[in-house]
Order: C-alpha cells, then sequence, then structure tokens
C-alpha cells in the first residue's frame, strides 16, 4: 500500500481504504495476508526498489509467494519499472495481482495484456525521455553550456561553460596558416610540436573543422 502525500499519510484513510480493499480480495481468492508494507509520504515515481518498503518487499519474497496491490499506480508510476519488476517476480516464482487489472498479472489470462499495454506504455515513456532530454541539451547548447566529453583544443571549462583559451586559440590561426600553405594535418602537428605546442594531428583535424565547439 502506498500514499504519496504526508497529508494522505497522517489522515490515513487512503491507506485503510487500500487496506480493505486487500483484505477482501485475499479472503475471495483463498489468500491469507502475512505480512503488509505501507509507503506513507513516498511518491511512486521512485523505482520499487528506491523506495525503502519496496525494497524490503522485494527482499522478504520467496517462491509462491503472493503479492497484492490495490491498483497498479500504489506500486509503479512508471511502465518501465512494472515491466523490470513483473519480469523479475515472474523468474522468481512470484504471482503478482493487481486488483484494479483484474487480477494475477503475472500468470495466465490478464497477464498477456497487462505485459503488452505496459510494453507500449514504456516504449512511449523512452520516447518522451529521449525527447527530453534532446530538448533540454537543445537548450544547454544555445546558452552555450558544456555537456560533457573531453574538452577540444582551444578552449577550457569555467564551470559548465567553453571559454576560448588565448594559447590555443593563437596556435589554432597558425594551423589555419599552415594549412593554407598546404602543410598535411601531421606536417601541422611537427611543425606546433617544433615551436612548442603538443597537439596530436587528430586534435588538429578537429581544429581547424570545428570553429566553434559543441557545447
Amino acid at each position: 500500500m502506498r500514499v504519496s502525500t504526508a497529508r494522505q499519510a497522517e489522515e490515513g484513510e487512503s491507506l485503510e481504504t487500500q487496506e480493505r480493499v486487500i483484505a477482501g480480495y485475499a479472503m475471495q481468492h483463498g489468500l491469507a495476508v502475512e505480512k503488509v508494507f505501507v509507503e506513507r509520504g513516498v511518491s511512486g515515481s521512485r523505482p520499487l526498489a528506491d523506495r525503502q518498503e519496496g525494497a524490503a518487499l522485494l527482499a522478504a519474497l520467496r517462491p509462491e509467494d503472493t503479492v497484492i496491490t490495490p491498483k497498479l499506480d500504489r506500486m509503479f508510476r512508471s511502465a518501465l519499472d512494472a515491466l523490470a519488476v513483473l519480469g523479475e517476480l515472474k523468474k522468481r516464482g512470484v504471482s503478482l495481482h493487481m486488483i484494479d487489472l483484474g487480477g494475477n498479472t503475472t500468470g495466465k489470462g490478464v497477464s498477456k495484456l497487462v505485459f503488452t499495454i505496459l510494453s507500449a506504455v514504456a516504449e512511449a515513456e523512452r520516447d518522451r525521455t529521449r525527447e527530453r532530454i534532446a530538448e533540454v541539451k537543445a537548450d544547454q547548447r544555445k546558452r552555450g553550456r558544456f555537456l560533457g566529453g573531453s574538452v577540444p583544443f582551444g578552449w577550457r571549462r569555467d564551470g559548465d561553460v567553453l571559454v576560448p583559451s588565448p594559447d590555443e586559440q593563437a596556435a589554432i590561426k597558425r594551423m589555419r596558416a599552415l594549412r593554407a600553405k598546404g602543410l598535411s594535418l601531421r606536417a601541422i602537428r611537427d611543425r606546433l610540436a617544433a615551436e612548442g605546442v603538443r597537439v596530436s594531428h587528430v586534435a588538429v583535424g578537429n581544429a581547424l573543422r570545428a570553429g566553434v565547439p559543441t557545447r
């Protein structure tokens, strides 16, 4: 059982309702409730295994045990998490009954429908996550934020922003001048090394192509 807000946890009405529903379901199906796991004021957006009571539940389960929850969203808010846990429970020989979805979601009948629906929702979740990441990165690039990886030659980090490195920018100007004379990347590397600038021919090529780095 789970309630997501402190107010619900204090008032207890939602928990009492959930407990009555579970007890009634267990009685109808000849199941004995041996232990109740209650999450008070916990967000369901966190994976089940990352929540204190969720982790305790998973650790306590043994083959042929049955887990009962009144609703899918009492255990999961993410279809990806639900799919992962359902798959793990099936491997361990544990049954999961979600009352709002019609009963045993790890057995036959209801199981196939539940997994089909969750798989579709999980794919939509993955798409939304990819879109959000792409939008955040695009926004950070516009604001000049450095998104990680190797700092390109000619630049240095100032917090999470890339700023020009005067000495290396001067070296890049030298690279362009040498390139204009027809020197190869390796020849440019060697000429710069003779002038005290250590840089690989790959970095020379990247610097000549880049202009302004991807941030």
